[in-house]
């Protein structure tokens, strides 16, 4: 989204991904038996809006939306969720962003980098994390290192998924104006 659209507008955009994000979390949930988590969609609305409005507005996306989404049967993963999500759209978005004109080449290396993220941070709190919080805390006793090297699969396909239908919404929003930017230079 460009610079020169008014904040109240890239704010009530980044409310309505907030609220796609918790939706796309929420309204398919596959379960995977190992570490009683899920698979879920909303990841490419993590992407999208980290490619789309910036890594502090794909921040707030995914930080917000899907550990919402937990907070609704599973709690046990919010804090996994915030972090990891949060992290997946600052990552898409700070590499969408380092350039001055996005192409789709550099967006899908910004959608790529937010899915290794994305599939890195929920290993590193099911292998090491949550089960050292559970030695305390009986609420983070639910994965362990070899339920984590399990969900590496599911993770990695959601991280697919997410990465294809983000860079999908970002062409979809964004082709207009690139066409309109290039009508204009070549006239």
């Amino acid at each position: 989204m460009n610079d020169d659209i008014p904040s109240f507008k890239r704010t009530a955009v980044t409310a309505v991904l907030i609220g796609l994000a918790f939706i796309g979390t929420m309204a398919l949930r596959l379960p995977i038996p190992a570490t009683n988590g899920y698979f879920n969609l909303g990841d490419m609305f993590v992407i999208l809006a980290g490619i789309w409005l910036g890594p502090w507005r794909g921040l707030l996306v995914g930080a917000i939306g899907p550990a919402a989404a937990d907070a609704i049967g599973f709690p046990q993963f919010i804090l996994a969720t915030a972090v990891t999500k949060g992290l997946e759209g600052l990552a898409a978005g700070a590499i969408a962003k380092s350039v001055r004109e996005q192409r789709i080449g550099h967006s899908l290396a910004a959608g790529i980098t937010g899915g290794v993220v994305m599939v890195a941070g929920y290993f590193v709190f099911e292998a090491v994390i949550y089960p050292w919080l559970g030695t305390s805390i009986a609420f983070f006793n639910v994965t362990t290192l070899g339920a984590a090297i399990v969900e590496l699969g599911p993770n990695s396909i959601q991280a697919v998924i997410g990465c294809a239908g983000g860079l999908a919404l970002w062409r979809m929003l964004t082709g207009g104006q690139q066409t309109r930017t290039r009508r204009r230079a070549e006239n």
